[in-house]
């Protein structure tokens, strides 16, 4: 018996069972550089790969709304235009395909946040999928997938979840991906255990060695000795049975046991996040990133018409629910193709977010006046990034008040009650909280951003990553103060950082009056049933008893206690 440990959770639950380990057919890419009289002919090859892929994607499509945004990638105008130039260039479609979709893969892979960085792995299923339509190979390598079988690979795709019967799926186990990977977001969704980064796992493991795993705490087990197996399956029972309530659970109202409401929303992408969160009893969208709006685009800023569409249609999908849209918050490690950042020594520090947009208000006008118009539509709410002076929020104002005014003139209708709040993501925020809360009609405290600034700690610096820890007393006071002064000046304060969807901090949230709790979607399950179970008058004390401790050590072995 072999035990493993340090995988990262994607979706709890408990597996035994037998290994399937995914083999990939190698697909070598042919590199040549073809004369001008093959141009025609490579781009017809390409424009066949690409109607290949789309009429393979739209089967696909019946069964999962997940690969309608992949059908829209496929046929992408960036993308087309940008492999058919490369052709155009000399080169042949393989190696057009390979290095136009790599483009794009390195500005998400080079990114810091977690379900950015993601989004890399769509467009690797996407280019796989192109140059397989091009060698004239249709890969499926779960065709030997006849028992019921925890899956191990390198890496999985929504293109491979397609293609599994999912009756002989035990859980998965890979050595790339993430917690916000359309595997794990699909293991969440039908309740299979999921663990990723799991180092060397596909070396460890040979076809059918018996593997025992406990999604929840990361440990894996091969050839586990039969006392081990009964202690899951007992385990694996409990689970389930939990999981149930929790699903019967979640059709209740969001109210604690004394009587306190408590209002839980998601956090979101693009429109196929919206219509997956739809199905997770979300009372709206807390954070809606509307940089991939931007991303997307390979030839120039979004239009006002193409921001409009984007914005009504995420309107209309979530009708009178809550629809809180964050304006473009671009730099640091996030870029696009189209424009140049200058160069900085901190570009986290630097021209990024706010204050990007505020030093291009022509620009930054052309997304407030998509979202005014698309407001009509539903019950949009504007949230601005980054914000570290009252000044920075009132020049904002003026332009969204400029747009009114022209949106006026020209006769076009708008909702003249929209509101307008900010992230809570820096210090300064912090410590304004008071000027702010008279200027805005709500906050959301971005914790992912305010943790780092707070402690002075990278998130992404693996060297210190033990430091970076959103129970530390620093950050929980920073919360506890910024909740406070919203209700002194009668706005709502919620949350769209990762911890608003940890199980431990929920109750302390919930204890420091925080009215918002907004997350992935596949996480509002499991923090709903938390908080229904939960005394408002207990997690009051216990949010008085945490932020009086001087240590994050302390605070955990008062929870652990």
């Amino acid at each position: 018996m072999k035990k493993i440990s340090a995988a990262q959770t994607a979706s709890k639950g408990y597996a035994v069972g037998p290994v399937y380990l995914v083999k990939r057919q190698e697909l070598v890419i042919e590199r040549r550089s073809i004369s001008a009289e093959e141009t025609e002919a490579e781009i017809k090859r390409y424009q066949a790969a690409v109607e290949t892929a789309a009429s393979q994607l739209e089967q696909i499509a019946d069964d999962s709304e997940i690969f309608e945004a992949y059908i829209q990638l496929v046929q992408d105008e960036a993308l087309i235009a940008g492999v058919i130039g490369k052709i155009k260039n000399g080169s042949n479609a393989e190696a057009a395909v390979e290095d136009a979709a790599d483009e794009f893969i390195m500005i998400f892979e080079s990114m810091e946040d977690a379900y950015m960085k993601e989004r890399a792995a769509d467009l690797k299923d996407i280019k796989k999928r192109l140059q397989y339509a091009l060698a004239g190979i249709e890969e499926n390598p779960f065709l030997e997938l006849k028992v019921p079988s925890i899956i191990v690979a390198e890496e999985l795709t929504p293109s491979d979840t397609a293609n599994m019967d999912f009756k002989n799926v035990l859980g998965f186990l890979t050595e790339v991906g993430g917690v916000t990977s359309h595997v794990s977001i699909i293991a969440k969704g039908r309740g299979i255990p999921c663990l990723t980064g799991v180092k060397k796992i596909c070396t460890l493991v040979e076809e059918n060695t018996v593997a025992a795993m406990d999604a929840g705490t990361g440990e894996i087990y091969l050839e586990p000795e039969e006392d081990v197996v009964a202690e899951f399956m007992k385990k694996k029972a409990q689970f389930e049975e939990q999981e149930r309530m929790m699903e019967e659970e979640s059709k209740n109202p969001s109210v604690t046991k004394d009587g306190r409401k408590f209002m839980l929303c998601a956090n979101v992408g693009n429109i196929e996040d919206i219509k997956d969160a739809l199905s997770s009893q979300m009372e709206g969208i807390g954070l809606f990133r509307s940089e991939f709006v931007y991303m997307m685009k390979k030839d120039g800023f979004p239009t006002e018409e193409e921001q409009f569409e984007i914005y009504k249609e995420a309107a209309l999908l979530t009708k009178e629910k809550e629809l809180t849209i964050r304006t473009l918050d671009i730099g640091g490690d996030k870029g696009l193709d189209y424009f140049a950042f200058e160069k900085e020594e901190n570009p986290f520090l630097g021209c990024r977010a706010i204050r990007l947009c505020l030093n291009m208000p022509e620009m930054f006008k052309t997304q407030l006046r998509a979202l005014l118009r698309a407001s009509v539509y539903g019950n949009i709410r504007i949230m601005y990034p980054m914000l570290i002076a009252v000044e920075e929020l009132d020049e904002a104002n003026r332009l969204l008040a400029e747009c009114k005014k022209e949106l006026d003139e020209a006769g076009i209708e708008y909702r003249k009650d929209v509101e307008v709040g900010m992230m809570i993501e820096t210090p300064s925020s912090v410590m304004m909280a008071d000027e702010f809360a008279q200027r805005v009609d709500f906050f959301s405290i971005g914790t992912n951003d305010l943790t780092q600034y707070l402690l002075a700690v990278d998130r992404g610096n693996e060297s210190i990553a033990r430091l970076y820890d959103s129970f530390h007393p620093t950050v929980l006071r920073a919360i506890h103060h910024v909740i406070d002064r919203a209700h002194a000046h009668g706005i709502k304060a919620g949350m769209c950082g990762e911890f608003a969807s940890n199980e431990k901090a929920s109750p302390i949230l919930l204890g420091m009056g925080l009215d918002e709790f907004s997350m992935s979607a596949g996480s509002i399950k499991t923090v709903k049933y938390r908080l229904r179970n939960t005394s408002y008058e207990e997690a009051k004390k216990l949010a008085d008893q945490v932020i009086s401790k001087s240590s994050a050590k302390e605070v955990k072995e008062l929870l652990e206690g």
